[in-house]
């Protein structure tokens, strides 16, 4: 199972909506065939791995591993439970039972029902983890979110900035650091800032610096006061504002209109949910992410220290717990946080 996990990692950032699903199969203690689901709309990891076997027959006599459930219904592929009754195999182990409602436990009962052995619960929570994404989103109804940002060495988020200081800026952290960033990008569906890091930093919000697509970028402009010659407002890749104030939709960008007292979070949040965007960056400012931190909707935090003091300027925000874990990356150090509430 444990190789099950690291075949499906490799998909990351490629299947969505799709969950991360990696196979094994093994004959005499022996893996002779495995395989992952590559990318959204291709085969999923049982198909692969039952194709690259190179000695058919032995799979009456072998037993599957898979991460994740075994798929019951047809999709932009046909269910792989037909695709193992098929194989003839005769025993089936998996590590964890799929949260869609559209197979949950539906996909064992069919091998079940055809006489094939099959154990579950394997790796279990291992499995969860590494489909956060998928779990997140099929139990809590909402995206995983991921809260990111850069803070000096002294606790600021930023310089005390003016008006004259607009698309300036202020890095906190070396370049090896921001690569490492885009990397994130290329993981998550979507990625969220407020109307002032979009004026003040003028960011692309982009992947250009790691090979992967860009995110669904969103902005929060209540007033829609961003000037149009912002980076986001490009038309270069699929832009969502969220605005009391809509302008008519251009290439790439589409307007969600507000109401003036309405709960932001909770109505992106929706809009996020029926668009099947299953993961959120929020990369915005003290305030963005402060609310998200203040109602508790977030499930990991990724916070860079640089090596850099600004002595006075913007506050980063405070986590309510301690990092689970820190490590050294370039000249910065990474302290990520998980929600005690989260998958």
């Amino acid at each position: 199972m444990y190789r099950c996990l690291e075949l499906a990692r490799k998909g990351l950032g490629n299947t969505a909506p799709n969950p991360l699903v990696g196979c094994v199969i093994v004959y005499q203690d022996r893996i002779i065939g495995e395989g992952y689901h590559m990318y959204f709309g291709g085969n999923h990891a049982e198909v692969n791995a039952i194709q690259s076997i190179k000695t058919p027959e032995l799979l009456k006599d072998s037993t599957l591993y898979v991460n994740l459930e075994p798929c019951s219904h047809f999709g932009k592929t046909p269910p792989c439970t037909g695709v193992i009754m098929e194989a003839g195999l005769k025993k089936i182990i998996v590590g964890v039972t799929d949260p869609n409602s559209i197979v949950s436990g539906e996909g064992i009962r069919q091998l079940t029902d055809k006489g094939i052995k099959a154990g579950t619960n394997i790796l279990k929570k291992e499995c969860i983890h590494l489909n956060r994404r998928f779990f997140t989103f099929h139990k809590k109804k909402r995206p995983y979110i991921v809260l990111k940002w850069a803070q000096t060495n002294d606790g600021f988020i930023d310089r005390i900035r003016n008006g004259h200081e607009q698309g300036t800026i202020n890095w906190i952290t070396d370049e090896a650091s921001r690569i490492l960033v885009h990397k994130w990008r290329a993981e998550e569906q979507a990625i969220l800032i407020g109307s002032r890091t979009a004026i003040l930093d003028n960011p692309r919000l982009d992947t250009r610096h790691w090979p992967g697509k860009s995110p669904l970028r969103l902005v929060i402009d209540r007033k829609n006061t961003m000037p149009d010659h912002l980076h986001i407002l490009d038309g270069t890749a699929e832009t969502t504002v969220f605005t009391s104030n809509p302008k008519p939709a251009g290439k790439n960008l589409s307007y969600v209109t507000l109401d003036k007292h309405a709960d932001i979070i909770s109505v992106l949040l929706t809009y996020l949910y029926e668009k099947d965007i299953q993961s959120l960056l929020v990369e915005g400012g003290r305030i963005l992410l402060g609310a998200f931190i203040k109602k508790g909707i977030w499930d990991e935090a990724r916070v860079m220290v640089g090596n850099k003091a600004f002595v006075k300027g913007v506050p980063a925000p405070v986590m309510p717990s301690e990092p689970i874990t820190q490590f050294k990356f370039a000249e910065s150090t990474v302290k990520i946080y998980r929600h005690r509430d989260s998958f």
